[in-house]
C-alpha cells in the first residue's frame, strides 16, 4: 500500500442480544493493514445470570486468530483437544491453516451470575506458502506478555516485535500487536518499521496531527514515516500493523484464502462434514448461503 494521507475508518455495529459488535477490519474504505485483515471489539457489557456467549463450533483456514479480553472469560474449545478459559490480559493464539474448528462459549459459573465481557478478536491472515500448515493453538497468559513502560503510558505487547521487545506468541509474519493504556497528556509513536500501522481507539480521545481520533475510530497509516498520538483524555487503545501480504486474501465467512478454488473446497468439507470435530461440543454453525 502506497504512503499516503492517514485514514480515519469508521466500523459497524451489529447487536447480538446483550453484546454489541463493532467490525472494524474488513471495511469498504480498507480491507487490511498488513496480515490483518478482520478486527472486531465487542462490548463492554454486563450480561445477565443465564445468558453468555455462545459462539458454536465453526471452522477456519488460512489464518491465525488473536482473541484478548479487558474484561470476563470466554471459554475456547478446538478440534485439536484443547480446553482454555481466557481471562484479561491473555493471549489466546490459533492457527487455522489447513483447517480447524472451535467453539467460544461462557463456563457454567460464569453463565451462574451477572458479568462484564470486553475485548477483542482478530484475524491476521497467514502468508504466502504457509496458509496450508498444520493446525495449532497456545494460550500466553499476562505474565508471559512484555510490558513497556514510560511516563503517562504503559503496553502489552500482544503479538509480534515493537519497541526492542518481542512477544512469545509464535507469529509467521513481520507484524506487531500491543494493548496501549495513556493518561491524558502523554504521547506515543507507532512502532517502526513496519509499512503499514493502525490504532484502534477502544475508549478516550487522542490527537494525531491537527486531527482527532474518538472512541470506537480505526486510525490507519501508511508509509514508515514518525507518526506520534497524544492523550486528550485517558485512553485505551490497541495498535496493530505489518508488513503487507504478497499476494490479495479473499475473506469469506470465517476463511481466508488466495483464490477461490481453495474457498470452494473449504465450503464443501463443512457441508460434508470432513472437518474434525470439537471434542465435547456437538453443535455446529451451518455453512452460509452464498
Amino acid at each position: 500500500m502506497a504512503t499516503g494521507s492517514p485514514l480515519m475508518l469508521e466500523g459497524h455495529v451489529k447487536d447480538i442480544g446483550s453484546l454489541d459488535v463493532r467490525r472494524m477490519l474488513p471495511s469498504a474504505r480498507r480491507r487490511r493493514v498488513g496480515p490483518f485483515v478482520f478486527f472486531d471489539h465487542f462490548g463492554p457489557a454486563v450480561l445477565p445470570a443465564g445468558e453468555g456467549m455462545d459462539v458454536r463450533p465453526h471452522p477456519h483456514i488460512g489464518l491465525s486468530t488473536l482473541s484478548y479480553l479487558f474484561d470476563g472469560q470466554i471459554l475456547h474449545r478446538d478440534s485439536l483437544g484443547f480446553t482454555q478459559a481466557i481471562e484479561p490480559g491473555a493471549v489466546n493464539w490459533m492457527t487455522a491453516g489447513r483447517g480447524i474448528v472451535h467453539s467460544e462459549r461462557t463456563a457454567p459459573d460464569w453463565r451462574a451470575r451477572d458479568f462484564g465481557l470486553h475485548g477483542v478478536q482478530i484475524w491476521i491472515a497467514l502468508p504466502d506458502g504457509s496458509e496450508e500448515t498444520e493446525p495449532a493453538f497456545t494460550h500466553h497468559p499476562a505474565d508471559s506478555l512484555p510490558v513497556i513502560e514510560r511516563e503517562g503510558l504503559r503496553m502489552i505487547l500482544l503479538a509480534g516485535s515493537a519497541y526492542d521487545s518481542r512477544s512469545p506468541v509464535p507469529t509467521h509474519s513481520p507484524l506487531f500487536c500491543l494493548h496501549a493504556e495513556l493518561r491524558q497528556g502523554a504521547t506515543l509513536s507507532l512502532p517502526d518499521g513496519y509499512a503499514e500501522r493502525a490504532a484502534y481507539l477502544v475508549s478516550g480521545k487522542m490527537r494525531y496531527g491537527g486531527a482527532e481520533l474518538n472512541e470506537h475510530q480505526l486510525l490507519v497509516v501508511d508509509g514508515e514515516a514518525p507518526a506520534r498520538l497524544t492523550a486528550v483524555a485517558d485512553s485505551r487503545l490497541v495498535l496493530f500493523g505489518g508488513a503487507p501480504l504478497a499476494s490479495d486474501r479473499i475473506v469469506w465467512w470465517n476463511f481466508v484464502a488466495r483464490d477461490r478454488d481453495r474457498l470452494e473446497a473449504a465450503k464443501a468439507d463443512w457441508r460434508e462434514g470432513r472437518f474434525a470435530a470439537v471434542p465435547g461440543d456437538d453443535e455446529f454453525i451451518p455453512l452460509p448461503s452464498d
